[in-house]
């Protein structure tokens, strides 16, 4: 898993995908007026989740940071495939090696037919219990912050409309996703002691 990191196979292009969600519309009531007297009006916080869950599907390309995102109505196989379908849209050349989680969804019979018509891409299943090998959950906090964080939407389509300019913005200033810890800058002296004698 690691090794498609360090030594990505030859001509071949490591993405890291998952999904991120559900992510629910939620409205709230508009804030209470004031009284004529100058009082503020008290009510009941009214607070509801709608019915429309949307998933964001993305994908991390590890050797540019490139995103590639999609938002849908369900964490399903026919989505995911529609998902794998824009990755290798993408990506034009050579062979695609995805590391995901071994979802149902990943792993049905339906996405590994579909994955028999589209020999370039191959699956790398992470371990259960280690999603911290996905490079892709450290983007979708950076991802929240710019799309979902402090923010109200109100239907399916705020959702999107906020994934979409987020996902641009943040592919304008990417940068390759490296494995590991870089090494520490040397420390320069911060006092120098000068003794006399």
């Amino acid at each position: 898993m690691v090794g498609l990191y360090t030594q990505p196979p030859d001509g071949a292009t490591v993405i890291c995908a998952d999904e991120l969600g559900p992510v629910i519309p939620r409205t709230f009531p508009p804030a209470p007026a004031w009284s004529p007297d100058g009082h503020r009006i008290k009510s009941e916080i009214d607070y509801s989740r709608g019915p429309e869950k949307t998933w964001v599907y993305g994908a991390l390309l590890v050797r540019d940071g490139q995103q590639i995102a999609m938002t849908a109505s369900s964490r399903n196989s026919v989505f995911y495939q529609q998902f794998l379908q824009l990755v290798e849209e993408a990506n034009p050349d050579g062979e695609i090696w995805i590391v995901t989680d071994n979802l149902s969804s990943h792993n049905s019979l339906s996405t590994r037919t579909w994955l028999e018509d589209h020999p370039r891409i191959h699956h790398a299943f992470i371990p259960v219990g280690a999603c911290w090998l996905n490079l892709r959950e450290g983007w979708w906090r950076i991802f929240r912050k710019a799309a979902l964080a402090g923010r109200s939407f109100a239907n399916r389509d705020d959702i999107e409309h906020a994934t979409t300019p987020a996902t641009n913005q943040l592919n304008s200033r990417a940068s390759p996703w490296v494995w590991g810890r870089p090494a520490p800058p040397p420390r320069s002296l911060r006092r120098r002691y000068v003794y006399i004698v």
